[in-house]
């Protein structure tokens, strides 16, 4: 299994635990509208969150010897889960691969805050994780950060209820005590979370800064082709294909809820 560094019409793999990392899919089609793209949702192990460092590195590893089969030129780890679990395991088991990652964007948000108070938004996985914490240390110095895991809110999105009385209730009980300490902005540490910023909004208010790490991912993922001469010169938009561990059907469902698309959705089992 070689990656063609030199074919500039492969396309980028993207993965999530879930439908969580298509917010990242979104942006990436907004920045570079021309590639290829192959997504991989393991919603037949979804969520990541509960599961133990060894369980996410076996299925991040197995999704990527999938997407490199399918010759991906760039692999984007569209899951904060994943990125906290697994992304250094996946560098070292693949060193000629080019990998980017989820992070939560706790340095806008301190650079940003007028309060010093700042609410983020994760998976307990991504909390209790080095690189979290490697981030707070880096870019958190004189910021308090308030954390809440949002119990059931991946499950919440998956099944397309973005706007129900009980994911209403799930961040309501995350926001209320956060915004009674004053917070003005909101960091989002799970590709899912995006999918709600409507309803974090109204529930927080038009004075805090919601911020979503999507756009400054494919960001990346857009600087790392260009550094490698990677990049699809071609002028017609990039095709798409999908993939889930789970039941194609509830894919498919949450392609046209989350992004207004009917795609078609190839099962995948190992």
């Amino acid at each position: 299994m070689r990656l063609k560094m030199t074919a500039n019409t492969n396309p980028i793999g993207v993965f999530d635990s879930g439908v969580g990392g298509l917010s990242v899919l979104r942006a990436m089609r907004e920045q570079m509208p021309h590639e290829h793209v192959i997504y991989f949702g393991d919603q037949g192990h979804v969520p990541y969150g509960p599961r133990s460092m060894a369980e996410i590195q076996k299925f991040s590893e197995d999704i990527t010897r999938f997407l490199l089969e399918h010759n991906s030129k760039l692999i984007v780890v569209a899951c904060n889960t994943a990125s906290a679990a697994a992304l250094k395991y996946l560098r070292e088991k693949f060193p000629a691969v080019p990998f980017v990652g989820m992070e939560p964007a706790v340095k806008p948000a301190a650079e940003s805050t007028k309060t010093g108070r700042v609410g983020v938004l994760a998976t307990p996985a991504t909390f209790q994780g080095a690189l979290y914490a490697s981030v707070v240390e880096r870019f958190g110095a004189g910021v308090e950060l308030f954390q809440h895991t949002c119990p059931g809110l991946v499950n919440q999105i998956e099944n397309g209820e973005l706007n129900t009385r009980s994911t209403r209730a799930i961040l309501e009980d995350a926001l209320y005590p956060m915004l009674e300490k004053n917070i003005d902005t909101v960091v989002l540490g799970c590709t899912h979370y995006p999918f709600v910023i409507p309803l974090i909004q109204d529930i927080a208010g038009k004075n805090v800064r919601v911020i979503d790490p999507a756009p400054a991912v494919a960001r990346q993922a857009k600087r790392l082709l260009e550094s490698r001469g990677l990049v699809n010169t071609a002028s017609a938009s990039g095709e798409i294909r999908f993939f889930t561990s789970g039941e194609a059907r509830a894919m498919k469902s949450a392609l046209q809820k989350l992004l207004g698309i009917d795609g078609e959705v190839e099962k995948v089992t190992w």
